[in-house]
């Protein structure tokens, strides 16, 4: 799976004596590809504008509410850096989770929250693809879901939304939206995956015919 960086910069700093907490931190930073500082917790100051990692022990000795836990970093890559750009964006941008789906034999996928790209991935497997989005929905919090679907394969694009529909709990806002132009023409096809997912993040970007999906449970 491909995930997007960000932030580029060092706005994040562990803060943490706890060796195991620390490389738990530090190991998953570096597979979202994120920069951050090491620091002690006392060099923490009010002032201090970074996102916190740190312990829940150590969490009662520093002055900020920006941090995060590492019972926090249990979560699959994604959902932590959902929680990374919430607590760095609350406030600045809309925190909508919008889902772009390219559905075809390689489906791609692209997820944004507050306004950022938080994956980019290509999934083979329709099964896999349902479960990871439903996953997304679930441990994302946002107030509004947006899950947007491209036209190209409407018999994998319905069979991917009723499968949604199944397995999540709670309601969504669906779109299928035209994919014409959104597939970009690139000759190798060892980068066909790079076009799939691009295809996917276009379709986020696009607007089609909204409607409420409403769980199974709620409607009979």
């Amino acid at each position: 799976m491909s995930i997007i960086s960000y932030p580029p910069q060092n706005n994040i700093a562990v803060a943490t004596i706890s060796g195991r907490s620390y490389f738990k931190f530090i190991n998953i930073l570096r597979r979202l590809e994120l920069n951050y500082d090491s620091i002690l917790p006392e060099e923490i100051t009010s002032s201090d504008r970074r996102l916190i990692l740190t312990t829940m022990h150590e969490s009662s000795k520093i002055p900020t509410n920006l941090v995060l836990l590492d019972d926090e970093f249990n979560y699959h890559p994604t959902i932590i850096r959902a929680k990374i750009v919430e607590k760095l964006q609350s406030g600045i941008n809309d925190n909508s989770l919008v889902i772009g789906i390219d559905p075809g034999s390689r489906t791609g996928l692209s997820i944004f929250y507050y306004e950022k790209e938080i994956e980019s991935s290509i999934y083979t497997s329709t099964d896999d693809l349902v479960s990871h989005i439903v996953r997304v929905l679930v441990g994302i919090n946002a107030q509004r879901k947006i899950v947007k679907v491209g036209n190209g394969n409407m018999k994998i694009a319905l069979h991917i939304v009723n499968s949604l529909n199944l397995r999540f709990c709670s309601h969504f806002e669906l779109e299928f939206v035209d994919e014409h132009k959104t597939s970009l023409k690139i000759k190798n096809f060892n980068r066909r995956g790079k076009r799939d997912k691009i295809s996917a993040r276009y379709i986020t970007q696009r607007e089609g015919y909204r409607h409420l999906v409403l769980p199974l449970s709620r409607i009979g």
